[in-house]
């Protein structure tokens, strides 16, 4: 599975995004506890980029399912790299997403370039609700190729 999706770089945007990703992952069978990880990690996500991006327009996600994994990319379209904090503090409330989403998803890459700007890539493994959608394809499938 996979989607795309542009949105404009304002709060109202953040509720849209956590209803599409967490319909489509409970669509295909995530297990709850999972979903809210990915939906808390892509929330953070979205929030910088609305917050702190010095780009205008709309902003990117894209998300895909593959393998067991759920991969989301969220872009600000950015017109430069900006530095992110190295360790701003306990008390600090910048820099506090950062250490959020890394604590939800098992890999957390932020890539800045000149052309695309920000790119957040946030990856989980994936667990199942029993009678996942995605467990009776991959049984179906094995079999018919067996």
């Amino acid at each position: 599975m996979e989607f795309a999706l542009a949105l404009p770089r304002e709060a109202p945007s953040i509720p849209v995004v956590r209803r599409v990703v967490g319909d489509a992952l409970r669509g295909l069978g995530v297990a709850e506890d999972c979903v809210a990880d990915i939906l808390v990690a892509a929330s953070e996500a979205c929030t910088n980029v609305v917050q702190h991006a010095r780009a205008t327009g709309d902003y990117r996600i894209a998300g895909r399912v593959d393998d067991g994994t759920c991969l989301l990319e969220i872009e600000d379209g950015g017109h430069g790299p900006r530095p992110v904090p190295r360790d701003p503090g306990v008390l600090s409330e910048s820099g506090r997403g950062i250490k959020i989403m890394r604590a939800l998803v098992d890999d957390l890459d932020i890539d800045r370039t000149p052309d695309r700007g920000t790119i957040v890539h946030l990856r989980k493994r994936l667990t199942w609700r029993d009678g996942a959608l995605v467990g009776r394809l991959d049984r179906r499938l094995m079999h018919s190729a067996g």
